[in-house]
């Protein structure tokens, strides 16, 4: 039931990305260019986002527990810290280069463009040096 539960989140996201126009990434762009071809419907997209998560939240945050899972699975930190803040800047760079955020950029597979492979190889290649830096990081500040 959980995967049949994941494959209809993914698919109701997939086709809300698809028809916004967010898997364009001239249209998302298009919204970081201020004083050029600034295109607001990306703002839109993410008010509409936020207008149905907030409440989602509310709801099922009121629970005592998930309900295809034992608890929550939360953040147990609120510290900001140098790699999230790193992340973050990495993340919208990316974004504001390509065009793509990972979400967006799987429904735009089906597109068959040549930039959405590119972008998806470059995360990839970003996510395995992250764990290898991570991994590498816990060793030297590990005590002997």
């Amino acid at each position: 039931m959980r995967l049949v539960s994941a494959f209809v989140i993914g698919l109701v996201f997939g086709l809300g990305i698809t028809v916004s126009g967010m898997i364009n990434p001239a249209k998302v762009l298009n919204f970081f260019d201020l004083f050029g071809t600034w295109d607001p419907s990306l703002a839109f997209v993410m008010g509409g986002a936020l207008a149905v998560a907030i409440p989602g939240y509310r709801l099922v945050l009121a629970r005592q527990a998930p309900a295809m899972a034992p608890r929550f699975q939360l953040p147990d930190t609120q510290v900001v810290d140098l790699r999230l803040v790193l992340g973050s800047a990495v993340f919208g760079l990316g974004w504001g280069i390509a065009g793509f955020c990972p979400g967006g950029a799987l429904p735009a597979l089906g597109t068959g463009e040549r930039d959405v492979y590119i972008f998806l190889a470059a995360l990839v290649a970003g996510l395995l040096i992250a764990r290898w830096l991570q991994a590498r990081s816990a060793l030297v500040t590990r005590p002997l």
